[in-house]
């Protein structure tokens, strides 16, 4: 069997005989000496006997790591008994022998590189500085930093959004992150506004997340969890067209993997009633959190109102389920003659957000079948039970 060794990755995927690199580039800078850059993992019994470019002897297994960090072009060092062997990229034939009492040191990015660094300007890139105009109109802030509006001077759309990292990877200088602009800020924004939106456009950007959701959990390449769906996390183009954002708090599943655990997640509404059980989450999770959205996407009602009177329920999601039951689903869009019109769209969408919000994630559709039942793929939306039959709700 073939692979790569820590921190390295194949030049050609679709050949796994072929030679591997650093994923990230094993550069030496200026202003750094080496030994500040870069630092070891150590692999017993094995060695890359074609890629040898240097040997000495006798020398310690210290002396051999000092000579590999002050040398750029040495990737991995090889020492066995007092001999040293230092070899260059690209790494090729290499092999694991259980009988091999050498070791190998392959040298990688140091994790300590931005205490190295601080002497720097916080700004690790000049050209976005001056495109955000040393980060100063701030659009939002989340768990792992700022985002900025920014301008650039060329290129196919000239306004960007810049998150300023405040918790980094350890691994390269990539602080910055760059978007594409989304004019029409988020989804809370956009149905929480002065005016209703049409009921056309709503419905529109419903099934437009949808389809994004069932993309990120059944067709990506790997199956994606977002564990924190809500409308600040949606954003909107120049066409009112949505993208899902913010993926600090998402799970990657590995293959054929459904289940994960995880702490809670999210923010009071959207979250899915497993959270608070210490179940192990599956996409259901994301499935729950839509179904509330798209019930807030069809009235313009927060989850949770706190203007609403004693008499009436506070939360969206056990109001809902009375207005399917008593046949009152106008009660939902008030004062909308749009989506009161649509009866039947208002009706299809309402069913399928209570199928969402089931709070048995196994009744749950998945996101495939959520947009089917929204873009009317599916002509028959069963009727929903109770979302919460296990619970006390009245």
């Amino acid at each position: 069997m073939c692979y790569s060794p820590p921190g390295y990755s194949l030049i050609d995927q679709n050949n796994t005989l072929s030679s591997c690199k650093p994923e990230i580039p094993l550069v030496c800078e200026v202003d750094q000496p080496p030994e500040n850059l870069f630092e070891f993992k150590e692999l017993g019994g094995t060695d890359w006997p074609l890629s040898d470019y240097d040997r000495f002897e006798p020398f310690t297994e210290d002396d051999c790591r000092k000579s590999c960090l002050k040398d750029c072009y040495c990737a991995v060092a090889i020492y066995r008994d007092v001999t040293c062997w230092k070899k260059k990229l690209p790494l090729s034939n290499g092999r694991l022998s259980a009988v091999d009492t050498g070791k190998a040191l392959i040298k990688f990015k140091a994790s300590n590189l931005f205490k190295h660094d601080e002497e720097r300007s916080n700004n690790t890139n000049p050209e976005l500085e001056e495109a955000t105009n040393g980060f100063k109109e701030e659009l939002g802030k989340g768990a792992f930093g700022i985002v900025y509006k920014g301008i650039y001077p060329s290129g196919s759309t000239n306004l960007v959004a810049v998150k300023k990292l405040d918790k980094v990877v350890q691994e390269g200088l990539h602080r910055l992150l760059v978007y594409e602009f989304m004019s029409n800020g988020s989804l809370a924004s956009f149905r929480f506004g002065l005016s209703r939106p049409h009921w056309d456009q709503r419905t529109q950007i419903a099934i437009g997340i949808a389809r994004g959701l069932a993309y990120l959990h059944e067709e990506c390449s790997t199956q994606i969890i977002h564990c924190d769906i809500k409308p600040q996390n949606i954003l909107l183009d120049d066409f009112f067209r949505p993208r899902i954002s913010d993926f600090g708090l998402a799970k990657l599943l590995m293959p054929d993997q459904v289940l994960t655990r995880t702490g809670i997640r999210g923010i009071k509404g959207y979250v899915a009633p497993e959270w608070f059980r210490s179940m192990r989450i599956t996409t259901k999770v994301d499935v729950y959190s839509f179904g509330v959205m798209l019930l807030e996407i069809i009235s313009c009602r927060r989850c949770v109102e706190t203007a609403w009177g004693a008499e009436e329920k506070a939360k969206i999601t056990d109001w809902v389920y009375d207005c399917y039951r008593n046949g009152t689903l106008e009660d939902l869009v008030e004062g909308d003659e749009e989506a009161t019109r649509d009866e039947k769209r208002l009706l299809t969408f309402a069913m399928t957000a209570i199928w969402c919000i089931q709070e048995d994630p196994l009744l749950r559709p998945t996101m495939m079948k959520v947009s089917q039942m929204l873009e009317g793929v599916v002509v028959y939306v069963p009727c929903p039970p109770s979302p919460y039959p296990l619970s006390s709700f009245s």
